[in-house]
């Protein structure tokens, strides 16, 4: 156990220990006892409270859940609770110090009290004495409630790149809201009247005093848990500033920010503005809002079917229109009407072509017969077959070799071959004289 230090406490007598010997006693608690020597449960009571009697008074803030005045009694009994942390103290007074605030105070709301810690010995039993009570005002709310939302801006949970889209239809909607309530039955209602196959789950919950945090906040867990739910939407009536005070809770805020589902806030009317507002995926003004934003409305989308239907019709018209008047124009025009004249023009055109090319083709071949037969004529003029029809002969000697000179001929007596038109002969060499 924790030891204090033993010199800050001053020494007491009447009978009892020194006081200075409580924590050492409490430190060393765990040394001096053991199965076989145990310490009775009145030595530890009275030690726990002797170090409890020297704490002082301090200011606690706090929701008060039960409130006992009973008659003719000296002595106010009440709880005080910390709604977000679901942790609750005792809390006694005398009657002249509750009197003070008794008009204005009752159970649910929030006050701040100086108190100090006793110990009830027979009990074993930790409560406060309060010497002063006072109520938490609205404008002190606001200011806290401006802190608050000034911290969790700053980290991030009201950021838009937060928000998470609701979906076109949800097939099933998550309810949180108090039983029996107008604004279960406006959610319900405008939600059944704009698309009547529309299924909810509800969590009916409280929705104001000490013990609406922690059932929303449950709720809110629960239909996120579920697969199957599309949307969650928190919806209550509108209030005064205390009453809305559980939808600006930061464990609330923390919860609806930790949501995979999308959230609807639906909470008052159009002035209120809880923090849930803030951190919620989309804010409604009031729970009959939040039904025609969160559920399209049968009659509008039908409508809106008919329109697209008919703008589709009418497209498909203008494009069939269109093309009817093109294939009319098309079929106007005389390639059209006349497709064989096409075939004729161009029939008409080869004719034209191929007698052309036969011209041509015929010129060309009479000049270049002409041009032949007068090559022709030259070559036979120019021939030796000519020559030798004009007298000429042509001399060769036994090996072939032609005679172009005396010289060539050869010895006398030597026969030479004699060529001429009409055939050949042979001739002797004889000298010349």
């Amino acid at each position: 156990m924790e030891t204090f230090p033993v010199q800050r406490y001053p020494v007491v007598s009447a009978g009892r220990p020194p006081l200075s010997a409580v924590p050492y006693t409490l430190g060393r608690m765990a040394l001096n006892t053991s199965a076989e020597a145990p310490l009775p449960v009145g030595e530890v009571s009275r030690l726990i409270g002797g170090w409890i009697d020297r704490l002082g008074a301090i200011w606690v803030e706090g929701q008060i859940t039960q409130l006992s005045r009973r008659p003719g009694a000296g002595v106010v009994f009440l709880t005080l609770r910390d709604p977000s942390h679901d942790i609750s103290v005792s809390v006694t007074c005398f009657r002249q110090v509750f009197d003070r605030i008794a008009d204005v105070v009752t159970e649910g709301a929030r006050v701040v009290v100086l108190a100090k810690p006793e110990w009830y010995a027979p009990r074993g039993q930790l409560s406060l004495r309060a010497t002063d009570i006072r109520p938490v005002g609205i404008g002190e709310l606001l200011v806290r409630l401006e802190q608050l939302k000034k911290s969790l801006a700053a980290e991030g949970l009201f950021a838009l790149d937060r928000k998470k889209p609701l979906p076109f239809l949800p097939q099933l909607i998550g309810l949180v809201c108090g039983r029996a309530s107008a604004a279960e039955r406006d959610v319900l209602e405008n939600a059944r009247r704009r698309w009547p196959a529309v299924r909810f789950e509800v969590r009916n919950t409280a929705v104001q005093g000490v013990n609406a945090v922690a059932q929303v906040v449950q709720a809110v867990e629960e239909l996120d848990a579920l697969d199957e739910v599309d949307v969650i939407v928190v919806a209550r009536g509108g209030g005064s500033v205390e009453d809305l005070l559980p939808f600006s809770d930061e464990q609330l805020i923390r919860a609806v920010a930790a949501c995979r589902t999308p959230v609807v806030s639906a909470i008052g009317h159009e002035p209120d503005s809880p923090l849930l507002d803030l951190v919620a995926d989309l804010r409604a003004s009031t729970p009959t809002d939040a039904a025609k934003k969160v559920v399209p409305d049968v009659g509008e989308e039908l409508e809106r079917v008919q329109q697209l239907r008919d703008r589709a019709l009418r497209t498909v018209r203008g494009l069939l229109d269109r093309e009817e008047r093109g294939l009319a124009h098309a079929l106007g025009r005389p390639a059209m009407e006349r497709p064989q004249r096409l075939v004729d023009e161009r029939e008409a055109e080869v004719d034209a072509l191929l007698g052309r090319s036969r011209r041509v083709l015929g010129h060309l071949l009479d000049r270049a017969d002409s041009e032949l037969a007068h090559t022709l004529a030259r070559v036979v003029s120019l021939s030796p077959a000519a020559t030798l029809e004009r007298g000429y002969a042509v001399l060769q000697r036994p090996d072939g070799h032609v005679v172009r000179s005396p010289d060539e001929a050869g010895a006398p007596g030597e026969p030479l071959r004699a060529r001429v038109s009409e055939g050949e002969f042979t001739v002797r060499v004889d000298p010349v004289e």
